[in-house]
């Protein structure tokens, strides 16, 4: 982990004007094509969840300001972030958190997701490690598509950890898409950068063999 130091005077003004608002983060909500990822996955005979979650987090730790977080008004910026995401298990009608460390490939990261997966459905959990914000939060709605979100979340403070929501894929002709959100902390994240991820995350979905 490392600070992160604005040199810009002007890049340090538009982090202190949105840091200052009760409700800083914006949201984006796009459509995903997932033509090339879905037959990839079910020859491999992947688990669709937490394949789209390892593709999100392999977009995000390639794209620095989506590891970029807000401590006491300082940035730091974190080497690896972790995606945790909505689960649901046997234990409740309601759903867990399972976090996954982040792996370097596809295949790593399913055989630790699967492991920490079989824990959280007899022993869901609900609660982050305190004082730890090297997550990605991702969630699924699989049961309908959307064009909008919106998050529960604390505002005072505001936390800095980036929201990631993807719904029920609809098949059109011969192209099947995904609505995906995609929340972040404006004063660390602009849409260029939004721009810079989603572009990553559609290349690795183009073309599943890279990840």
């Amino acid at each position: 982990m490392k600070i992160i130091t604005f040199n810009d005077s002007h890049r340090q003004k538009h982090f202190e004007f949105f840091n200052s608002m009760n409700h800083p983060h914006f949201n984006i909500t796009v459509e995903l094509e997932l033509t090339n990822f879905l037959p990839f996955i079910s020859k491999e005979n992947l688990k669709f969840t937490p394949s789209v979650v390892f593709a999100i987090a392999k977009a995000a730790n390639s794209t620095k300001e989506f590891k970029w977080r807000i401590r006491e008004n300082r940035v730091v910026e974190h080497t690896t972030v972790h995606p945790s995401y909505a689960l649901h298990t046997k234990a409740s009608s309601v759903f867990s958190f399972c976090t996954v460390s982040y792996q370097n490939t596809l295949s790593q990261f399913l055989a630790a997701a699967q492991k920490v997966e079989a824990l959280m459905q007899e022993n869901p959990s609900f609660e982050d490690e305190p004082g730890r914000d090297d997550y990605l939060f991702l969630s699924s709605i699989p049961w309908f598509s959307f064009t909008a979100i919106q998050h529960a979340m604390h505002y005072h403070p505001c936390d800095s950890v980036p929201r990631f929501t993807f719904g029920k894929y609809l098949k059109s002709g011969n192209v099947i898409k995904m609505p995906l959100s995609v929340q972040a902390h404006h004063a660390l994240v602009n849409g260029k950068e939004m721009g810079v991820l989603l572009k990553l995350l559609q290349h690795y979905l183009d073309e599943p063999s890279s990840l």
